[in-house]
Order: C-alpha cells, then structure tokens, then sequence
C-alpha cells in the first residue's frame, strides 16, 4: 500500500497534516516558523526569514483538483501574506506553492476574486485547480519561492 492514501483522512485531518506538512518543509528550507494558539486572524504561522524581514502564512489544504479560497475579511492585500497550497493526490507525495497574497490584485480564470453582490456568501479569493491548470502555479512551487524570499533578505 502507498504511503500516500489520503482517502481515509477527515476534513480536519486534511486541514491538520497540510499545516504540519508546510510547517516542516519551510523549516527544511532554513526558515524560522512561529505559531499561534489562535488562528482568529486567517494567519496559520508567521515565518521568519531574517531579523528584519517576515511573513504570515494561510495554509489551504486539498484533496485533487478542487477550488480552494480565502474569505477577503481574513486575507487582505499586504506583500508579507501568502496563501501555502497543500494538493494531496492520492497515491503521490504532497505538493506545496506558496502564492502571495498580490498575486489576485491581478485575477484571471485561475486566480478569482468573488465579491457575491447578492450579500449569501462573503467575499473571497480562489483559486481553480485542475490537472489542465496546474502547469500555471509551477512558478509557486515551494523550492522556488523559498529561494527568492532567501535571495531578498541578503
């Protein structure tokens, strides 16, 4: 049997091995990570990437390809947010992107910014996976982006 059978996971196992799974991979990737007891901020973890210099982190955990969001009222414009993607699919290792929260100050078909004027649903982000579109957050692949936040504080 796979390491990787996600099936079995509930909602809040999903959520819980997403966040944990990001917390070790940054610390890998040489970052300083600080938690708080209380997520009533939309903020899962706070990094830190040298003495000066800082980030606050969302984590959005997903089983396949599904539309993943973040109400705007906890995810508001600021060049230190990002949004951490955890795509569990099921017989294949975790994958991890880290988008910055500027990234829908420009929305597309992928990346959407939803403001529901009939008032039902609050207004969020979000993003469209798909396997079609998954070639696009390339670009936000942990590796990468970690390497730009070390490159920027030296």
């Amino acid at each position: 049997m796979s390491p990787y059978h996600w099936e079995p996971l509930n909602h809040l196992q999903v959520g819980r091995y997403g966040e944990t799974f990001v917390k070790l991979e940054l610390t890998r990737l040489g970052f300083d990570v600080y938690t708080s007891e209380v997520d009533d901020h939309g903020i899962d973890f706070v990094i830190r990437l040298d003495a000066k210099h800082y980030l606050d982190i969302q984590v959005k955990t997903v089983r396949g390809y599904n539309y993943i969001f973040a109400r705007k009222s906890v995810f508001p414009d600021s060049p230190n947010l990002y949004m951490a993607i955890v795509i569990l699919l099921e017989n294949k290792p975790p994958s991890l992107y880290l988008i910055p929260r500027t990234r829908w100050n420009q929305p597309d078909d992928i990346f959407v910014t939803r403001d529901y004027i009939e008032g039902t649903t609050a207004p969020e982000f979000g993003i469209n996976l798909s396997a079609k579109n998954i070639e696009f957050l390339k670009a936000y692949a942990a590796d990468l982006v970690a390497i730009g936040w070390s490159d920027s504080t030296t």
